[in-house]
């Protein structure tokens, strides 16, 4: 019973959490469309799958991603286990990013856009390993306590200094492969892994030492693709495009269903075998309360599942269409409206930063709100995408602007208090998931395509790298202001 009432809760929950995107929907649809979806149940139907798949998902987490994350983590740092626990970063890097539905999106469309000059499958690598070859860094930064920032900083500004030297066409694909790295499977888990890590050794800081792990895995990808695109701009030939898929019967829906499930069990598979090898056969020990972490993992599927399914009855067609909508009006001020508020909106609904959110705030009690850290996060994002759709509107290198905005972020690192630097550079890692994807790589490449002048390689990507910095900064920016008026955190809910 104890379970079924914490569902309920996370149900009504991840209900509230949606009335945003209903609202931008009902918003654009009535007093912009002046129209309405032609099937309405189905969209509010989709809708009510998203909110059943997040509660599943996030119960699921509680259950089993969390507990054995910590736990494997405190494993390895009794056991002073270093040779394993690096082996294991790295495992669970390359596992949970090669597989990745954002990382396959966005490595199929820069396929697509450069007539198969960049390979699909050869990015996935390149992303997947420079996720893994990071989370072993950041998994020596927790043993060894290594400041988060003063690896953020040299990392950046190899980033930055990458940008000058790299192709045009791979630059805006580099900054968004940084961002689609982490899903809403892995983020918990290394999040766990990496709170693990600094309960086990005295002297470490939950917030201060246990966050950053992600943030990382942001930044070493867009190094990886950059010099990828060096390579293959510089001694590639053009490639060819991968053959089109033939259309499914609509009819067969068991099979549709059955491969959604297989496909979301391909993102979540990899990530269970690294954990179970590593805890039966290099630890050589069971799992704790078995039963329940595989009914967890079952839930997490499940959830995933009905979450995917639900987007795209209900959220996917309708927003690719009002984007494509508003290209067609060509009315540059409700683009941007229309951007900051579909930003906001999937923000406020993403399970990761969720789940992240309440990871924070139990890592730090009565300094850091769950509920406000999701708002700062979700401005963070609203602005970010405006600012990128600004950018495509306007024109000019995509470069100038990213960089811009990262030495801001550099600069504010300076500034802000040290405990909310890994925590807020791991913020701007949850917000591009499967949710905000999607939706906002159609509307970075609609936009390229309609816009006159434009290149839909170097101008269409890059709006989900402005999704990830931006609410770096709003993080920052909001420790620093409850730094400095701390009565406005007794009277943050």
């Amino acid at each position: 019973m104890e379970h079924l009432r914490r569902f309920a809760l996370e149900f009504v929950q991840a209900l509230k959490n949606l009335l945003p995107i209903i609202a931008v929907v009902l918003v654009f649809q009535v007093l912009v469309f002046r129209s309405m979806p032609a099937d309405p149940l189905e969209v509010v139907g989709g809708l009510l799958i998203v909110a059943v798949g997040i509660a599943l998902f996030l119960h699921g987490l509680d259950l089993s991603v969390f507990p054995v994350g910590k736990n494997l983590a405190n494993q390895f740092v009794r056991r002073g286990a270093l040779g394993l626990l690096l082996p294991f970063g790295f495992a669970i890097g390359f596992a949970a990013s090669v597989a990745e539905p954002a990382v396959i999106a966005v490595a199929e469309q820069a396929q697509l856009v450069s007539d198969g000059r960049i390979n699909g499958l050869v990015l996935r690598f390149v992303i997947a390993v420079s996720v893994g070859l990071v989370l072993i860094v950041g998994v020596l930064r927790v043993l060894r306590g290594w400041a988060v920032y003063k690896l953020l900083i040299a990392g950046y500004a190899t980033v930055l200094a990458l940008s000058y030297v790299a192709p045009p066409e791979i630059i805006g694909l580099a900054y968004d492969s940084g961002g689609v790295t982490t899903n809403i499977v892995s983020v918990p888990l290394i999040a766990a892994i990496g709170l693990g890590l600094a309960n086990s050794i005295r002297g470490r800081s939950l917030l201060a030492d246990g966050f950053g792990l992600v943030a990382l895995c942001v930044m070493v990808p867009m190094i990886g693709v950059q010099l990828y695109g060096v390579w293959v701009y510089t001694f590639g030939a053009t490639g060819a495009l991968a053959p089109a898929e033939p259309p499914q019967d609509p009819g067969l829906w068991v099979v549709d269903m059955i491969l959604g499930l297989a496909s979301i069990a391909r993102e979540v598979l990899p990530i269970v075998a690294v954990v179970l090898f590593f805890q039966f056969v290099a630890l050589r020990r069971g799992l704790s309360h078995p039963v329940r972490v595989v009914v967890g993992f079952a839930m997490v599927l499940v959830g995933l599942y009905a979450f995917v399914v639900g987007l795209k009855l209900g959220l996917f067609p309708l927003g690719t269409l009002m984007a494509k909508q508003l290209i067609e009006q060509g009315a540059p001020a409700m683009i941007l409206l229309f951007a900051l508020l579909i930003g906001f909106a999937t923000t406020m609904a993403e399970p990761a930063l969720v789940a992240i959110g309440e990871q924070a705030h139990d890592a730090s009690p009565g300094r850091i709100s769950a509920f406000a850290i999701r708002i700062i996060v979700a401005l963070g994002v609203a602005c970010g995408i405006g600012f990128g759709v600004y950018r495509i509107l306007i024109g000019g290198p995509f470069h100038y602007f990213i960089m811009a905005a990262y030495a801001v972020a550099m600069v504010l690192v300076f500034f802000a208090p040290k405990y909310i630097i890994a925590l807020a550079f791991d913020l701007g890692g949850v917000t591009t998931s499967e949710v905000t994807v999607p939706l906002v790589t159609a509307l970075g490449i609609g936009l390229a395509a309609a816009v006159e002048g434009r290149d839909v390689l170097i101008d269409g990507f890059g709006l989900i790298a402005y999704a990830s910095i931006f609410p770096v900064i709003s993080v920052m920016v909001y420790a620093m202001v409850m730094e400095r008026f701390p009565r406005l955190r007794k009277e943050t809910p």
